[in-house]
């Protein structure tokens, strides 16, 4: 939302977590059982949102950084124990410190474990290590072509592109809007 002040046009931000929310709505969770985990302190808003949208609990994991490019969770604030879990993030590059996350999600007593991102960038061995991962799958917005199978699975963002683009050929004001962090 915040880069929205830089451009002299109209744009508008189109964030993913509504198709995320109706996704994990559709999956009918007990919501007793279910608590949204932002992956650090940053995405903490947008966890907020998606929970708010599921009717679930919030957890955010305080990450600290150990050494240059390392990044491990150092605690968790919210209650997660024997809980499904999704982790919200924005992106997944190396998938790391998501499994990372996940590894210590799981020791500290985490049930079922579901990821979502907006963009699903997944170099090197990212692949692998969500396939490997104790995690039910990960979903990620087909924003970036990925190559899909074992845990990983797209969700489409057309829909919401063609009505912002059509809203803005029709100058129209956009009603519904995507994607983590996309601009149009």
């Amino acid at each position: 939302g915040q880069i929205q002040g830089f451009f002299d046009i109209p744009v508008n931000h189109l964030s993913a977590l509504p198709l995320f929310g109706q996704y994990y709505n559709d999956m009918h969770f007990d919501t007793d059982n279910l608590v949204v985990v932002s992956p650090d302190v940053g995405r903490a808003k947008a966890a907020k949102k998606l929970s708010d949208m599921l009717g679930c609990d919030l957890a955010i994991a305080h990450k600290g950084r150990p050494r240059h490019n390392a990044a491990e969770v150092m605690g968790i604030i919210g209650d997660i124990k024997g809980k499904t879990c999704i982790i919200n993030d924005d992106m997944i590059d190396t998938a790391g410190t998501l499994c990372a996350n996940v590894k210590e999600l799981k020791a500290m007593g985490a049930g079922d474990i579901y990821v979502c991102a907006t963009h699903g960038i997944f170099s090197g061995p990212a692949i692998e290590r969500l396939n490997d991962a104790p995690i039910v799958e990960c979903l990620v917005t087909d924003a970036i072509p990925v190559e899909i199978g074992g845990k990983i699975k797209t969700i489409s963002v057309a829909e919401e592109f063609a009505q912002a683009i059509s809203a803005v050929y029709h100058e129209e004001p956009v009603s519904t809007l995507v994607g983590g962090d996309f601009a149009l």
